[in-house]
């Protein structure tokens, strides 16, 4: 699935406010759909990427031989999902999803967020 493909398979997840595909060593955005004047993509990716390198600083200070799987931030309207693309081996990508959190379904949104991140070609 490319790049296009798995970010509008993205936004077609109930609730989905915005997504983008980000580099974490970087912090850039190698591409995003929705989000608006209140959802700045490029920012929050950039922010996010602080979220995955202290996770995996804190991981590594602990010695834990373990992956993340995905991260989870509740705010009170929204909820806010970081999948690593962990089937790329070492890669340093992540899948960032934004969901209203009223609309929501957040368990279905983490098996089609699991779901699109297998079948990702990058």
């Amino acid at each position: 699935m490319s790049i296009d493909l798995a970010l509008k398979e993205s936004m077609s997840i109930t609730g989905a406010v915005g997504v983008a595909l980000v580099d974490y060593d970087s912090g850039m955005s190698l591409g995003s759909l929705g989000g608006g004047d209140w959802l700045d993509l490029d920012v929050a990716a950039a922010g996010n990427t602080e979220v995955v390198r202290a996770k995996l600083r804190v991981m590594a200070s602990l010695a834990l031989n373990d992956a993340i799987e995905d991260i989870l931030i509740t705010l009170a309207r929204q909820y806010h999902l970081i999948r690593p693309l962990s089937a790329r081996g070492n890669s340093t990508l992540f899948l960032y999803l934004v969901l209203d959190r009223e609309r929501a379904n957040l368990a279905l949104a983490r098996h089609s967020l699991k779901r699109i991140e297998a079948n990702l070609s990058v």
